[in-house]
């Protein structure tokens, strides 16, 4: 765990799994003038090899604070990415369909957001960047607007940031600006779209990993539904996909 000068602290917690949009979202957050902690779960995935992504994403922004948190969705199961039956591959018309996928892990949003949120109010922060996705995405109930709402609201009234400061009314966020600031800027953009902003933003996405299949040195397997949404993005994008298959 890095840790930054106590004269420069951190000003925004990203969610950083070393994938595509999690990677755009960390230099969103430093376009919009903050200083990232750069928040990554080890929670048992199969797809490991995005760890060392996401330090190599890390290392590459100059972000001071990285953290790395173990959290044990592997033992409570219910998902192909925690080794609950094998990954599928995708056809091209499945991908983004209605059905929630085997690879959903449950409640890893609404986890992650909530170890997210303890981060923030012990350094005192108050925005919170996640790179969820109801456009391009995967079908997972964690990834809608509905959801990012009720769960910005939840977080300013069950804690003590939330309903001390100034800022909001009482403890009652709904009249006021919350404390805590749930930004979600990829929520409405194509994979395309994303790409395109990374790209003029300086990402290089050479470093980063999305297959839920990679091996240990981040080849992705080019089948999965996380590959072939990679692959349409950068097609669309009429960018180069600089992804290394095994």
């Amino acid at each position: 765990m890095a840790s930054s000068a106590a004269h420069n602290p951190a000003t925004a917690v990203v969610l950083t799994s070393g994938g595509l949009d999690s990677t755009t979202v960390l230099a969103i957050a430093a376009a919009d003038g903050h200083r990232p902690l750069a928040l990554t779960f080890r929670y048992g995935q199969s797809h490991d090899a995005e760890i060392a992504a996401a330090e190599r994403v890390a290392r590459s922004a100059a972000v001071a604070d990285h953290w790395i948190l173990d959290v044990p969705l592997g033992q409570i199961g219910g998902s192909a990415l925690v080794g609950d039956g094998p990954i599928p591959d995708a056809a091209p018309t499945d991908v983004g369909g209605p059905e929630i996928p085997v690879t959903y892990v449950p409640a890893r949003n609404l986890v992650f957001l909530s170890l997210a949120t303890a981060c923030a109010e012990a350094r005192g922060i108050r925005d919170i960047y996640i790179g969820v996705n109801a456009v391009d995405y995967s079908g997972y109930p964690d990834c809608r607007p509905a959801f990012i709402e009720s769960f910005a609201a939840t977080a300013n009234l069950g804690t003590r940031d939330g309903v001390e400061n100034p800022e909001t009314v009482s403890g009652d966020v709904f009249g006021a600006e919350p404390w805590f600031r749930i930004h979600t800027p990829l929520a409405d953009r194509s994979k395309a779209d994303i790409i395109r902003a990374g790209l003029a933003l300086g990402v290089d996405y050479a470093q980063t990993v999305s297959c839920y299949r990679a091996d240990v040195d981040g080849r992705a397997c080019g089948r999965c539904d996380a590959c072939e949404l990679r692959r349409r993005g950068f097609e669309q994008a009429g960018a180069a996909d600089p992804t290394r298959y095994g």
